[in-house]
């Protein structure tokens, strides 16, 4: 009668255990250690900072690291020596070491925490407006190495190739993207900055910056460029391209430049 109501336990545990199994323990994690019909071997188990626990019986046993299946599995072992089928079970009861670190200066910087399993681009969408990212320039170190996905793929096109798992202690870097921007000034209705994209045109911007005010000179907008040590400086007639229809004159823009269109008497 013991034998069937331990298997029938065991069965009943097997969805708890692979859900648990995919969290790997880390220092500062609560566990709660139960062993089938023998309560005073179960209890509480905090790791300390040196990655183990200690149990009754068993003593020093090392947590980190390990999912909670692995420590079950090694706590089984290791209590064969005084229960004869010991069935052992692990429960994450506190998660205090998921940490991941964001820096670079752009949105989201600073700690946050992992409640469990979580992909790149869950996380991504966690951190709330991404628009002032440079994504293109942000990556994934992990244990001091860069992990290769593309952030800029992943969120804005769609790409689920890039989306990985996060794990605990991850560092991202997430710069700004104020050198990803185009800067319209002078007259047009709404002077302002436009986050870069690929082939952005100077019409695209003027016309995103509200357009022409009554007082531009529409053939006189100048685009300014830096290259290397000089500012270059591009002339577009925009009222001859709109008039023509050369698409051809429509520059492309690069990240950092000034649309500036100036003012005319009349």
């Amino acid at each position: 009668m013991k034998k069937r109501v331990c298997i029938a336990l065991c069965v009943l545990l097997l969805p708890a255990l692979a859900l648990a199994g995919d969290y790997v323990i880390g220092d500062g994690d609560g566990l709660q250690i139960s062993v089938w019909g023998e309560p005073s071997l179960s209890g509480a188990a905090l790791v300390r900072p040196d990655g183990k626990i200690t149990l009754p019986a068993v003593g020093d046993v090392v947590a980190t690291g390990r999912t909670p299946a692995e420590l079950s599995q090694e706590l089984t072992e290791k209590l064969k020596e005084f229960v004869k089928v010991p069935i052992v079970t692990v429960t994450v009861s506190g998660i205090n070491n998921s940490k991941v670190y964001v820096f670079g200066g752009g949105p989201g910087s600073g700690v946050h925490s992992l409640p469990g399993r979580t992909t790149l681009l869950k996380f991504l969408a966690g951190l709330g407006d991404l628009r002032g990212a440079d994504l293109k320039r942000a990556y994934l170190m992990r244990d001091g190495e860069k992990i290769h996905t593309d952030f800029y793929a992943l969120f804005v096109k769609g790409d689920l190739s890039n989306d990985i798992q996060i794990h605990p202690d991850d560092i991202i870097y997430i710069p700004d993207n104020a050198s990803s921007k185009v800067y319209v000034i002078g007259a047009v209705k709404n002077p302002q900055y436009v986050n870069y994209r690929e082939d952005l045109r100077v019409l695209d911007a003027i016309l995103e910056s509200g357009g022409f005010t009554e007082f531009a000179s529409e053939n006189k907008v100048l685009i300014m460029r830096k290259d290397e040590d000089q500012i270059k400086e591009i002339k577009v007639k925009v009222k001859d391209l709109m008039k023509e229809g050369d698409l051809a004159n429509n520059v492309t823009l690069k990240p950092g430049d000034y649309v500036v269109v100036k003012e005319g008497l009349f």
